[in-house]
């Protein structure tokens, strides 16, 4: 049997009295992509949180690769191959391609004490090549983020967890406020994961974009994970009847 990518044992969270998430066991394999689901309030935010090393559990542990990790911090949770795109993506728009995409780990010529000089010729050329690898087509890694469109937004952002040999990518409602036309480049995003090597958990809202990525379908309510099935094996019904 294959070591699961991410394990979840028992994970409990409290937030001022409020049981944020009760005893949440979960596994995730290398190169699937889970769906996880849920009604605001249900669970999905605080695990993907702690996943990301933005919060702590109260209890518990998490598993990367059947190694237990404290993940304290998000470059914690980078450390360990988890690269979270949030809903309201974490790019600074008035910021190049390149500097986004080398975000907190610019390659330097020279440092002292952690200080130096950024390494932009080695960032350009690399940006381009990392945008390519995702299929984005754009015209320059100098343009500024706040110039692209959202779906070219999300897709430099899986550009830089593919460069960065992340091992999961956690997308939380990454389709949000897209047109549909960048939305089908996000939702072919997602469904090329596997064969760039990558295992995925795609939060969204949306049933419909959700099947039409995932290999496997996880709902929580109130903190507790109520369904698990593979996508193949449920429906859009039975699920929301759930739910």
């Amino acid at each position: 049997m294959t070591t699961p990518v991410i394990e979840c044992r028992n994970l409990q969270k409290w937030y001022s009295g409020v049981h944020a998430l009760k005893n949440v066991n979960l596994i995730i394999h290398p190169g699937e992509t889970v769906g996880l689901v849920g009604d605001n309030g249900a669970g999905k935010s605080t695990l993907i949180k702690i996943l990301s090393g933005v919060h702590h559990q109260d209890s518990g542990e998490v598993m990367i690769e059947g190694r237990k990790v404290d993940l304290r911090s998000p470059k914690d949770a980078m450390r360990h191959g988890l690269e979270t795109i949030y809903q309201y993506n974490s790019m600074v728009p008035t910021m190049s391609i390149a500097r986004n995409l080398f975000i907190g780990r610019e390659p330097l010529k020279w440092s002292v004490f952690g200080f130096g000089l950024m390494d932009q010729k080695r960032m350009r050329a690399e940006s381009v090549q990392a945008i390519a690898d995702v299929d984005l087509h754009l015209r320059s890694p100098d343009a500024l983020v706040g110039e692209l469109s959202g779906g070219q937004r999300q897709g430099v952002a899986i550009a830089r967890a593919m460069h960065f040999k992340s091992k999961v990518l956690i997308l939380d409602e990454p389709t949000n406020h897209l047109s549909v036309k960048e939305t089908d480049k996000v939702i072919g995003f997602v469904r090329g994961l596997k064969a760039q090597g990558l295992t995925g958990i795609f939060i969204s809202h949306n049933m419909q974009h959700v099947f039409q990525s995932c290999d496997r379908i996880v709902a929580m309510a109130r903190g507790e994970i109520v369904f698990d099935k593979p996508t193949a094996a449920t429906s859009i019904d039975e699920v929301h009847a759930l739910l």
